[in-house]
């Protein structure tokens, strides 16, 4: 049981509890295992920070297989809750051996889908020996751009969700489950 924390105040709706996220791993985790057991070339898991983090390391552990882990950091978002639809690649991936690695991007959640486009077309160019992409949350109802992941955690409706890595102004990425914001929270109309 977890305890409660001041931030729990700030959230509408707990929308995937800590036991449903539990499960959300362990599912793509298997099917991780069953898909990449007979490739050839490293497994290597592209975590694209901040908000991948946590679903990455719980996924990491739940993995049989051997994994290697990088890290991008790649903004399209200023200060508000609304990306500006330019992906930037802040943190860059630099490896002489990309093209052993059978590289799986890690994202929390995918909104326009342009970040994860922009990603598998530049990893390609340099050279990695496959891409593919997991996301824990998926919100298709914001599609800017035709991109749909391989593995996905969950299907959500557009709301501004935290937790589990996911932030607001760098809180709540603490919180054990993910939750709904309350919207005064980010239009300050509390």
């Amino acid at each position: 049981m977890r305890s409660r924390s001041v931030l729990d105040n700030d959230v509408k709706e707990v929308l995937v509890s800590e036991e449903e996220i539990d499960e959300i791993v362990t599912r793509i985790a298997a099917e991780i295992d069953r898909d990449y057991s007979k490739m050839e070339g490293k497994l290597l898991l592209l975590c694209i920070l901040k908000g991948s983090v946590v679903f990455m390391g719980d996924l990491m552990k739940k993995i049989s297989l051997p994994v290697e882990i990088d890290f991008m950091k790649v903004s399209s978002y200023g200060h508000g809750t609304v990306s500006n639809g330019k992906p930037t690649i802040v943190l860059d991936l630099h490896r002489p051996d990309l093209s052993d690695c059978n590289v799986l991007i890690v994202e929390d959640v995918v909104d326009s889908g342009r970040t994860l486009k922009y990603l598998t077309e530049y990893l390609t160019i340099k050279g990695a020996r496959s891409i593919r992409t997991v996301t824990m949350l998926d919100k298709p109802s914001r599609r800017a751009v035709e991109f749909t992941t391989d593995y996905c955690g969950r299907v959500i409706p557009d709301e501004f969700v935290v937790g589990y890595g996911l932030d607001y102004a760098e809180k709540y990425r603490e919180l054990s489950y993910i939750g709904i914001l309350r919207p005064e929270v980010y239009t300050h109309k509390k």
